[in-house]
């Protein structure tokens, strides 16, 4: 049984979920019933992503009911109008085939728009209509996040950031913290750049006699974030669930925590300045 952790809205969320980008087509339709056969509960999607009618189908696919399931989408960067948002988040479900999501984020600020505090607005009404159950946002700041609680008084329920051992992103999780916002990491292994051969990864992987992978996956958990890990190999899928039963020590924690880098980002994902079509 996965744990959960409890919302600001006060309902729950599984403690670790399944990205889906790239995951298209068959195949990734295939992955993606894989991961829901593996145990998966929380299932990430996006707009941007080109596949929420295979997330979808994969849900169908699944036989697992509609209410065990707790499915994100994400608004992009093009929808930030309010009615645009609304029409956004509406096409967003016809194509899942779902009558409501359980989760809605904005996918990225483009403050040089200036236009997210409206798409919140909006998620905050299609909240109240039913049609979205929790809404948060994904790589905003303290200054993105002030601004949409200071205009509607609605914190979103969870920020979705990058976070993995090369930025750990301890500044936001605290502001996330202070706020009430529980934390999601996107590219929680650091993709290609994934510190698996870093001591503190390899020593706590051999300690424990777990694989590198689920070591990382364990730090996210025990900082409080819920990672969403992608792979469409079954035996990954299930080993990167596999994070529950076992702990690191608060030594290995910060171990992990200081392979931090000032540039330790993937790519130029700056919210500040990257816009998002």
């Amino acid at each position: 049984m996965i744990p959960t952790h409890t919302l600001n809205d006060g309902r729950t969320i599984p403690a670790i979920g399944f990205g889906t980008y790239p995951l298209t087509g068959d195949d990734g339709t295939a992955a993606i019933v894989s991961a829901i056969d593996a145990g998966y509960r929380l299932i990430d999607t996006a707009v941007n992503y080109g596949n929420e009618r295979e997330v979808g189908e994969a849900l169908r696919r699944s036989g697992v009911p509609r209410e065990e399931l707790f499915v994100t989408s994400k608004l992009p960067g093009r929808h930030h109008g309010y009615d645009d948002a609304v029409a956004s988040t509406r096409e967003s479900l016809e194509r899942l085939g779902l009558d409501y999501l359980d989760l809605h984020l904005i996918h990225w600020p483009n403050p040089s728009v200036g236009k997210y505090a409206e798409a919140w607005r909006a998620l905050v009404d299609l909240q109240r209509d039913g049609l979205v159950r929790s809404i948060g946002v994904s790589n905003f700041t303290e200054a993105h996040l002030r601004r949409v609680v200071d205009e509607t008084g609605v914190v979103p329920a969870v920020n979705q950031l990058e976070l993995h051992p090369y930025f750990p992103q301890r500044e936001m999780r605290e502001v996330n913290a202070g706020l009430g916002i529980l934390t999601e990491s996107w590219s929680p292994l650091g993709k290609r750049q994934a510190p698996f051969d870093e001591p503190p990864v390899a020593e706590a992987a051999r300690a424990h006699d777990v694989s590198p992978g689920q070591v990382i996956l364990r730090w996210q958990v025990q900082l409080g974030c819920i990672p969403i890990p992608k792979s469409s190999t079954p035996e990954r899928q299930r080993t990167n669930l596999d994070v529950f039963g076992f702990d690191l020590t608060a030594d290995e924690v910060d171990a992990i925590t200081a392979l931090g880098r000032p540039d330790g980002r993937l790519f130029g994902g700056d919210p500040d300045t990257h816009e998002e079509t």
